[in-house]
């Protein structure tokens, strides 16, 4: 395009967005100031295109206003946006029609962003000498600066928006003279025109509540005096109508002198009081709660955690003496007969969750046993809250309940999803589990193999049509207690539906399956279902396979087991068939 330029690299900034301000009509920030520079360069370089640049967001096209040819608009468009990516001003001494001459002026600011551009053109030849392009240097300087102290108003109006209504005013304290300045928004937050508040930080201490103006002060000069990051607190504010409201002040020290003193200081202060309500509700919820649990069943305690190691209970309600059977006295006198009377499996969980939630200085929650010399075994759930003192040392504020019940209940409901309800075997689905685990077992190597068998009571329809569906789920639970005597602790027998079982002997090949296959229709036959004083009569088909790991699912091998139970149906039943 261009058949001469000189131009000054250096770090290239991209941009999407370039709207173009003319010499005579210059809208940018700070326009006022702008018109009386692009004047200036219009008076003095004899340039008959003279403006501003400027950028912003979005994919719009570059306009220049007023409207200008489409090949001048075109040709300003590309030149303003090679000047933008360079770091040094873009001169071209010849350039194609419909411009003769071009400059253009990066406009940076204290970041180096490019703000905009100031540039001069024209249709006509035209020479641009030292001194012209040192006056043009210094204009732009001039209009990065007009555009950066533009930028920053806008943004502190920006944030004056944000801040406004939000609860939240400003404040900004001189720490050489005492004087303290407060935003219309701190103001107004607490109900005080504009010329009702004071400068003085006397006036300041004196709104804050006394219960807390210790606090305040102690935390400032924390601060102050460099021992904290921030300054953060808390406290009440005394409002224009005598009433007091919580808030939260927040603030840094921002200046120092070469000593390291103090000197400038600004924080916000924001309006917590609605935040404070909701908590002193909860608060209050919480101690309601308190008093009622106070009447459950249970141990109550105070106990202190000292920072050598050793404990003691400052308290304990009279319920320890039907928890733990031993008395108040005893348990105050000598705190580790507690140890003794915690079942021996679970002294180690118990001790590690004390020692957890003291080193945290967290909530303790443990579920765990007793033995009790009347009782028994029984189940109890410990809690407690920590409360740290000034000597390092941690009270601990806790119930403890029994929940031996609940852990029954918790197992019988666990029983009644993984067991058969008729023959309390595994039901299908804790079975398929059970067969998938030992599954991935057999293909990691784990296990060289397990066998699966799938057993099926013969003529089992016979028996209910003659004797009734009563006797008939006799005869199931009969087989099941057979069944389940001969199996090893490693192995599992489930119900999969109707008369048929399944049966996982683990890290067994398929002739000590067939062994165990064997001695169950042995003890079926030689133990019959005996109805009155009739005996019935029960046999069983039984087909087996291995588990392989090439199986690519259980699904596999109870395919093989089954059709290897069709087999020994069809062979005559009361068979036993492997595949």
């Amino acid at each position: 395009m261009h058949r001469a330029a000189q131009q000054y690299t250096g770090p290239a900034l991209l941009c999407r967005r370039c709207t173009v301000k003319p010499d005579h009509a210059c809208s940018a920030p700070g326009s006022s100031r702008l018109d009386a520079l692009l004047r200036l360069v219009r008076r003095f370089s004899g340039f008959s295109l003279c403006g501003v640049a400027t950028f912003g967001g979005g994919d719009e096209p570059i306009k220049l206003e007023p409207t200008q040819p489409s090949d001048i608009h075109d040709a300003l468009s590309l030149l303003i946006a090679r000047a933008r990516l360079s770091q040094s001003p873009l001169l071209i001494q010849e350039a194609t029609e419909p411009l003769s001459c071009f400059a253009g002026y990066p406009l940076r600011g204290e970041t180096a962003d490019c703000l905009g551009v100031l540039y001069v053109a024209d249709t006509t030849p035209r020479s641009i000498d030292a001194d012209l392009h040192q006056s043009l240097q210094d204009i732009a300087a001039s209009a990065a600066q007009i555009l950066t102290l533009s930028h920053a108003k806008a943004e502190e109006t920006l944030l004056a928006l944000a801040i406004q209504g939000s609860g939240t005013g400003v404040w900004d304290r001189d720490l050489s003279t005492g004087r303290i300045h407060y935003s219309a928004a701190w103001k107004s937050m607490l109900g005080y025109a504009a010329n009702e508040v004071s400068n003085r930080i006397e006036d300041a201490f004196a709104r804050i509540h006394p219960d807390e103006l210790e606090q305040v002060k102690q935390t400032m000069q924390a601060h102050i005096s460099g021992q904290t990051e921030q300054y953060q607190v808390e406290h009440r504010l005394r409002c224009r109508d005598g009433s007091y409201k919580w808030v939260c002040s927040r603030g840094k020290v921002v200046s120092r002198d070469a000593s390291g003193n103090a000197l400038r200081m600004l924080g916000i202060t924001t309006d917590i009081s609605t935040l404070r309500s909701l908590s002193e509700r909860l608060q209050h919820n919480v101690e309601l709660i308190t008093q009622l649990t106070d009447q459950v069943p249970g141990v109550l305690f105070q106990f202190c955690s000292q920072t050598d190691g050793n404990g003691y209970f400052t308290y304990l309600s009279a319920g320890v003496r039907d928890l733990f059977e031993v008395t108040q006295e005893q348990l105050l006198q000598n705190p580790k007969l507690l140890d003794s009377c915690v079942h021996p499996d679970d002294l180690e969980v118990f001790n590690q969750s004390r020692a957890q939630a003291l080193r945290d200085v967290c909530i303790w929650h443990v579920e765990y046993r007793v033995q009790l010399p009347v009782q028994g075994l029984r189940w109890h759930l410990g809690e407690a809250r920590p409360q740290r003192k000034a000597d390092g040392s941690v009270v601990w504020h806790g119930m403890v309940t029994d929940i031996t019940e609940r852990k029954r209940f918790e197992r019988e409901l666990h029983e009644f999803a993984s067991m058969d309800a008729l023959t309390q075997l595994s039901n299908r689905r804790v079975f398929m589990d059970y067969l998938e685990t030992e599954q991935a077992r057999v293909q990691r190597r784990d296990l060289s193999t397990s066998s699966l068998l799938m057993c099926d009571l013969d003529h089992f329809k016979l028996v209910n049509d003659r004797w009734g569906h009563g006797v008939g789920d006799r005869a199931l639970r009969h087989f099941s207690n057979i069944l389940r005597s001969q199996l090893r602790a490693s192995d599992l027998a489930g119900r999969i539906g109707g008369e048929e079982f399944a049966v996982l002997l683990s890290g067994a090949g398929s002739f000590p399956a067939r062994d165990f296959a064997c001695r169950v229709q042995h003890a079926l036959a030689n133990q019959p279902l005996r109805v009155d004083s009739e005996a019935i009569h029960l046999t069983l088909s039984i087909g087996i396979t291995q588990l392989s790991p090439q199986d690519a699912t259980p699904d596999n091998a109870l395919s093989r087991a089954d059709k290897a139970l069709y087999r020994a149906k069809q062979n005559g039943r009361n068979r036993v068939e492997i595949n």
